[in-house]
């Protein structure tokens, strides 16, 4: 079985906090974590051969249900940073991850978090994950 078919449980995405994201203190502001998230959903997609472009093309939508952020750290400008996706759990509907997000210089761990998102047609119906994503 190749990768792609028994799929990447973890992705890792570095990149630095940019100037733009922080607030007077210099810290990176709680609202920009939500898109480093889904950075990493889609970093994991793309490890494992699929691009999410291509699958809103085929009609096969995700849509996030839940997510939980524990902030333990802050991070600040021009910090490195690496976040570590991993899939958890997989249903016939729904993809349970877990991140981490760390300090590269100080490897200090400054957030966690989960998201389950869900499969969706463009009617916004949920709808059955397809095998070739690892569906039932």
């Amino acid at each position: 079985m190749s990768e792609q078919q028994r799929g990447i449980s973890e992705a890792k995405l570095n990149f630095r906090v940019r100037y733009v994201e922080c607030d007077p203190m210099g810290v990176l502001h709680h609202s920009r974590y939500l898109p480093l998230l889904e950075m990493g959903r889609v970093e994991l997609l793309r490890q494992a051969g699929w691009r999410y472009r291509d699958l809103e093309a085929q009609g096969i939508l995700f849509v996030v249900t839940k997510i939980t952020i524990n902030y333990k750290r802050p991070a600040k400008y021009d910090d490195e940073l690496e976040l570590v996706t991993r899939k958890l759990r997989q249903t016939h509907v729904r993809i349970d991850h877990a991140y981490e997000l760390f300090n590269m210089e100080t490897r200090e761990l400054l957030c966690t978090a989960e998201s389950t998102i869900a499969c969706v047609g463009r009617d916004g119906q949920v709808q059955a994950i397809p095998e070739f994503l690892g569906g039932r």
